[in-house]
């Protein structure tokens, strides 16, 4: 009874529904970015990469600086640059895009990793550098409830939501997001329509370490201010995972990933609840709660989500 008592507890409490945002704004980022990269028929696990040296770009230029806006402004070049790595080599040389995609993550784990002592002067992790304020709307915080939950959030949440209706817009009501389509169902028919296949997936992959390079950055100066080896801790997978359950759509990439969120909201809000004992044994198994969540998506929805038909196919434009 004093677990059902909590679970009630948690549900009636709006720090669960301010950190379910949270928790879901990285999400709904980095899925943004799958769905660009791969409506244009780019697979793009290199999602966890991108947001993983993003963040640590963000924070070292946040620490160079003293400035985070600078930091967010080179975490989106990041994201760029590591991005068109996976483009080139996924477009122009027709590689294995899943290959690339791994190769990345872990070139992004060892560059971080290796870096942080020439930088900060310590490894693992680093000190206090700055973070984004929080954005306090007047008068809303004084609302009983919604206040405790909308009055004081990130910019980067609002900017999460504005980034996926933008993209909703962008991907179903121009002629450039019908081009996107086009290219990820058929790219040969869309090349005799006069459509410039590499250039669209170009820039669906670009866009993707745009979004992604918007994570990484919530993650270091948005939330905590500093950074941490494999800090990104897997979201970039549940992303994917977010994307998959979105059915490749931007409105339902965000709710999926705030089901994500809500999940890892969950677990944070049972261990710390005064009604039940959490052991260091049980422990993992509510911070696994976000990840088994995801194998559950995957397992059930892989199949009933179907992707564009030339997702993860190299195009080579034939003379």
């Amino acid at each position: 009874m004093r677990v059902l008592e909590a679970i009630f507890l948690v549900f009636i409490n709006p720090l669960f529904y301010k950190i379910t945002l949270t928790a879901a704004t990285p999400l709904i980022f980095a899925s943004l970015g799958g769905v660009y990269s791969e409506i244009t028929g780019v697979v793009n696990i290199a999602l966890e990469g991108i947001m993983l040296m993003s963040a640590f770009t963000s924070v070292v230029f946040t620490y160079l600086s003293g400035n985070v806006w600078v930091g967010v402004l080179m975490a989106v070049i990041s994201g760029l640059a590591f991005s068109w790595i996976h483009a080139w080599g996924s477009i122009k040389w027709a590689g294995n895009q899943v290959v690339l995609g791994t190769a990345l993550i872990l070139i992004a784990q060892g560059v971080t990793g290796f870096l942080m002592e020439p930088i900060f002067g310590k490894p693992g992790q680093t000190d206090f550098v700055g973070k984004v304020e929080e954005l306090k709307i007047p008068g809303l915080s004084n609302v009983p409830f919604f206040g405790k939950i909308f009055g004081e959030l990130s910019p980067f949440v609002y900017m999460a939501f504005a980034a996926v209706a933008f993209s909703w817009w962008l991907i179903y009501k121009t002629k450039l997001g019908l081009r996107m389509r086009a290219v990820g169902e058929n790219p040969e028919a869309a090349d005799t329509l006069g459509i410039n296949v590499f250039g669209i997936r170009y820039f669906g992959v670009l866009m993707s370490g745009v979004w992604a390079g918007l994570a990484g950055a919530y993650l270091s100066i948005g939330e905590v201010g500093h950074f941490r080896e494999l800090m990104t801790g897997g979201r970039g997978f549940i992303a994917l995972a977010a994307m998959i359950l979105g059915k490749y759509n931007p409105v339902g990439a965000m709710l999926a990933s705030i089901l994500f969120g809500a999940s890892s909201a969950f677990a944070n809000q049972m261990q710390s609840s005064s009604l039940i004992h959490v052991s260091a044994t049980v422990k993992p198994l509510f911070d696994m709660i976000p990840f088994i969540l995801t194998i559950i998506v995957v397992a059930g929805f892989v199949g009933k989500s179907r992707a564009p038909k030339a997702d993860g196919v190299p195009y080579e434009k034939v003379s």
